[in-house]
């Protein structure tokens, strides 16, 4: 950080990727392993046995159950608090009161990064020293599903063994007419369609031509009259 303001360092240490706040999560190795691996501090990861250096669990040694990248704490076993309805949860703690004792390499990935600038006697400590974490690794998760497994055969002996109850034959039983329910009747005759009519239309009179009325034509005028008027 090249600021000097509070409020600057302090906006960079909330706002800042993942890959910078997991390199941040890191711890002071102890005397030995720092001479080991020519390193003063390395980055926690879940498997690394840690002892707790200061606040009211100083003193307390085990293994780190979670690592919390956004909210930049440790959870350590063995380490919890109670809350206020009386049930317990893991307290976290920060990077900076805590100090390594015992690497987890298990991690290919890591092993390399711990190996870079050291000897080949180291590496091959180193190598072994994963053999060994591996293989209890495996016993240890073995264990485990034996333990569940015998759990699970457990429970399934305690509960009593239900014997199939023998089939009855159902009597059929004829209910009897309540005086309020009519009986039924046995057949229903089917009903006969009834024909559908369509209503007949008045009937419309036919329509008689008008008789014409006789025109009456004027006599004809007689040769005679005729001559007089000329």
């Amino acid at each position: 950080m090249i600021s000097m303001k509070p409020r600057k360092q302090r906006k960079e240490l909330y706002n800042a990727p993942l890959h910078k706040k997991r390199k941040w999560i890191s711890a002071h190795l102890e005397e030995k392993l720092l001479l080991k691996y020519d390193k003063r501090a390395v980055p926690v990861v879940k498997g690394d046995t840690v002892i707790v250096m200061r606040g009211s669990f100083k003193g307390h040694e085990d293994k780190v159950a979670k690592v919390n990248v956004n909210k930049r704490s440790l959870e350590i076993e063995g380490i919890t608090m109670s809350k206020a309805d009386g049930n317990k949860i893991a307290k976290p703690l920060h990077s900076s009161n805590v100090m390594i004792t015992k690497l987890n390499l298990t991690d290919k990935w890591r092993r390399k990064k711990l190996e870079r600038g050291l000897s080949e006697e180291t590496k091959k400590e180193i190598e072994k020293e994963a053999e060994e974490q591996i293989k209890e690794a495996e016993e240890e998760e073995k264990a485990l599903e034996e333990e569940e497994e015998g759990i699970e055969e457990a429970e399934e002996a305690e509960k009593p063994e239900e014997k199939p109850k023998p089939r009855v034959k159902e009597k059929k039983v004829e209910k009897k007419p309540t005086p309020k329910e009519k009986p039924k009747k046995e057949e229903e005759k089917p009903k006969a369609k009834k024909k559908t009519t369509t209503p007949k239309k008045p009937s419309e009179k036919k329509k008689t031509p008008a008789k014409k009325k006789p025109v009456k034509k004027a006599p004809a005028k007689t040769k005679k009259k005729k001559e007089e008027n000329k």
